[in-house]
Order: structure tokens, then C-alpha cells, then sequence
């Protein structure tokens, strides 16, 4: 696969083709470990929080009606692996990402979590290089449509959890029991939930613990609706 000349993705994003923190956001550990270099890790770490901050900021202002179980489902909605990847495709960011050479044998510009992670490391990136507003501006500018789908749909003022309980209730399960780890690092940490309710269970898995559970109970409860 042909990369992106550093200087034509910059471009896109709006930094200079010489940024430095642009080409560190691109670089992925794999290739970082074979040229001795720095990976875009620690900008994918940042870049979550720009990210999640930018969102919930934009729920709130746009949709003063929801209330924050109903956000927290339409932030998790957006802000997910696939979501981003999907994102991070449609800028042809795998193509601009450097990789290593066993990376690119199993076609790694085009797996999802690397994708998401990186769309995560450019937000660090325009961040760091332009400020909050250029990068508040570029990921409502990618992920603006989606929001206003989702937060369109008719369940969403019901969160997995809810709908979940509420089912396990009326069957006579009792209550969902749910239990979490914590994988990685400290600074990049992921959680692990699962769910048990009555017969079904469910695996989430995310950055935050409280999208980690929702997505648990959304994988729950469409096994019990199967």
C-alpha cells in the first residue's frame, strides 16, 4: 500500500505539513520499535480526552433535554472503536500511518483498533499544533452527522442498563451483576465489564468504565432479545 506523502495529510487536517506532532500521531508502535522512535501512544491518550471532552460538550449544548443517562448512551454511540474507525477511514488516515513491516503484512492500515487509536492521536496532534478550537472544529466536523443520528433514534432516552434491569426484573432475575477489570497500563488503561442477568450475559469493553458497562448490557440484552 502507497502512504500519504506527511505533507498532503497535513493538509487535510489543517497542520503544517511540517508538524512534528503530526508525523509522532502517525506513527505506530510497531514501526516506532523498529526505527527506535517515538509512537503516537501518548497522543492517542491525550487525544481520548480531547475527544470525549469535545462530545460531551456538544451533547449538552445541543440537546438540553437529555438528561445524562440518554447523553452517556449517545456519547458511547459515537465515541466507540467502531465509530472512530469508520471516521478515521473516510481521511484515509491508514494510508498516512507509518507501520512495521509485520503490521503491514496482516494489513494492519486497515484494522479497526489501529485506526480508532489513531484518529485519537490526530485529534492530540491538532490539539497540541492549533488549540481546543481547531480541534473541536475538526472532530464535530467528522462525527457531527453521526451524533445528530443517533441522538435521533427512538431508544435513546432508554440506556442499555435501564432496559436491561428492567427486563431481568420482570423475568424474576433479579438484579444484573456486573463485574469489571482493568487491562494495560495506567495511562491507557481499558475496561473489561461482564454482565450476568439470568440466563444472558454480555461483554463490553471500552476506555471508561461506565462505556465498558453499557456496552455490556447492550450486548445482554440483544441476547436476550435474540
Amino acid at each position: 500500500m502507497v502512504s500519504t506523502d506527511l505533507a498532503t495529510f497535513a493538509q487535510r487536517v489543517g497542520l503544517a505539513p511540517d508538524s512534528s506532532t503530526l508525523a509522532e500521531a502517525l506513527t505506530h508502535s510497531s514501526y516506532a520499535a523498529e526505527h527506535n522512535g517515538t509512537s503516537n501512544e501518548r497522543l492517542e491518550f491525550l487525544g481520548d480526552a480531547v475527544l470525549d471532552l469535545v462530545v460531551a460538550e456538544h451533547v449538552v449544548a445541543t440537546y438540553p433535554n437529555f438528561q445524562e443517562g440518554p447523553a452517556t448512551v449517545l456519547k458511547a454511540r459515537v465515541v466507540n472503536e467502531e465509530a472512530l474507525a469508520a471516521v478515521a477511514r473516510s481521511l484515509d488516515i491508514g494510508s498516512a500511518l507509518k507501520l512495521g513491516r509485520g503490521v503491514i503484512k496482516e494489513q494492519g492500515y486497515d484494522r479497526p483498533s489501529l485506526l480508532a487509536d489513531a484518529f485519537e492521536a490526530v485529534v492530540a496532534a491538532i490539539y497540541l499544533d492549533a488549540g481546543y478550537g481547531a480541534a473541536r472544529d475538526f472532530i464535530l466536523g467528522a462525527l457531527g452527522p453521526t451524533i445528530a443520528e443517533e441522538a435521533a433514534t427512538a431508544d435513546i432516552t432508554l440506556d442499555p442498563k435501564t432496559k436491561l434491569r428492567k427486563w431481568a426484573l420482570a423475568e424474576g432475575y433479579g438484579e444484573p451483576v456486573y463485574t469489571a477489570t482493568a487491562q494495560g497500563p495506567s495511562h491507557d488503561v481499558t475496561f473489561v465489564v461482564t454482565v450476568v442477568a439470568g440466563p444472558v450475559t454480555g461483554t463490553g469493553e471500552a476506555r471508561a468504565k461506565k462505556r465498558a458497562e453499557l456496552a455490556a448490557a447492550q450486548a445482554a440484552w440483544e441476547e436476550a432479545h435474540a
